[in-house]
C-alpha cells in the first residue's frame, strides 16, 4: 500500500516546525496594536494554517478591511523581525526529510505562510534543500481550497492517489479530502486528533519518527 506514493506534501507550521507560540504571540500583539480584543491562546491558534488575511477575518469577523490589512502588517513585522520567541523543527524533522529524499520520494510544502515568511524560514533552517516545490497562498489559494495541492500534482505530473498530504490541522485534511488525496494526521500540532480523524486520514501519528518508519516500511 505505502509504495504507491511517489510524493509527500507537508504542511509547515505545526507539522514540521513548532511555531505555535510565536504565531499566537504575533497574533495577540497585532490585535493589541490595532485596538482589537486580544483573544486567548487556544482560540488564536485555531486559525494556524490559513492565509493571514483569512485567519484574521475568521478570528475577527466584524473587523473592517482596513483593520484586517493593518493587523496583517503588524503581525508580519512582529513575527519576522521583532519576536523573541524561538521556533524549532519538531524532533526528527530533518532526519525524516533526508531519509525520504534519499529513498526517492518527491517532497513538497503546502502552507498558509506568506511566500516571504516561508522562504525566510526555509533558508534559516536549511530545509529548502529537501523540497522540489513549495506553495503558499501568495501564488495559490488559502486552505482549505485544494488549489495548492492541484498545482503540486501538476508539477510532479501525478494523480492525487499517488501523493500523500501530511498535516496537523483540519484545513490540511479537508483540502486533501476534497481531491481524493490520501492524508496522514499528526497530533503534535494545532488541532486535536479527534477533529483530524473526522476527515478519515489513513493513519495518525504522535511523532515524526513514526511517520518515517511507516513511509519507509517495505
Amino acid at each position: 500500500m505505502i509504495s504507491r506514493f511517489k510524493a509527500v506534501i507537508f504542511d509547515w507550521d505545526g507539522t514540521l516546525m513548532n511555531s505555535e507560540a510565536r504565531i499566537v504571540s504575533a497574533i495577540q500583539f497585532a490585535a493589541k496594536q490595532c485596538g482589537l480584543p486580544v483573544l486567548p491562546h487556544h482560540q488564536s491558534k485555531q486559525i494556524i494554517g490559513l492565509s493571514l488575511d483569512r485567519a484574521i477575518s475568521q478570528l475577527y469577523p466584524n473587523a473592517e478591511l482596513d483593520q484586517v490589512a493593518k493587523m496583517a502588517q503588524a503581525y508580519t513585522q512582529h513575527f519576522l523581525y521583532e519576536s523573541a520567541i524561538e521556533m524549532q523543527p519538531y524532533e526528527g524533522a530533518e532526519v525524516l526529510l533526508d531519509s525520504l529524499k534519499q529513498a526517492g520520494f518527491m517532497l513538497a510544502v503546502a502552507t498558509g505562510k506568506s511566500r516571504k515568511g516561508l522562504d525566510e524560514v526555509l533558508d534559516k533552517s536549511g530545509f529548502g534543500y529537501y523540497f522540489h516545490i513549495t506553495r503558499t497562498p501568495v501564488e495559490s489559494a488559502s486552505k482549505p481550497d485544494p488549489l495548492m495541492l492541484k498545482q503540486i500534482l501538476e508539477y510532479f505530473d501525478l494523480k492525487a492517489e499517488q501523493a500523500l498530504m501530511v498535516g496537523d490541522t483540519t484545513f490540511d485534511m479537508q483540502m486533501a479530502q476534497a481531491i481524493g488525496m490520501p492524508r496522514v494526521a499528526l497530533s503534535h500540532g494545532v488541532h486535536e486528533l479527534e477533529r483530524l480523524q473526522s476527515f478519515d486520514p489513513l493513519v495518525s501519528f504522535d511523532h515524526l519518527a513514526e511517520l518515517q518508519a511507516w513511509l519507509l516500511a517495505s
